[in-house]
């Protein structure tokens, strides 16, 4: 199988540990995500995924699912 590996960014509105421990079960469990973290302390509330094959339309998919409003950072 080929994998893609990705870092994708995300600017989010995930701005506290309550937020991350919501949306974390929606991560957690997405097939093709190695690790992720959201930057609480930056503006943005960056969040940083390092994919291996789950499509950034997936990942903003779970987010929203979460509760949570997600944009693609373009690099």
């Amino acid at each position: 199988m080929n994998t893609t590996h990705e870092n994708l960014q995300f600017k989010t509105n995930i701005n506290c540990s309550g937020c991350v421990a919501k949306v974390t079960p929606f991560l957690n469990e997405a097939p093709g995500l190695c690790h992720w973290g959201v930057d609480t302390l930056n503006r943005d509330k960056i969040l940083s995924v390092h994919s291996e094959g789950i499509t950034q339309d997936e990942i903003m998919r779970r987010v929203k699912e979460a509760g949570f409003n997600i944009e693609p950072i373009q690099a």
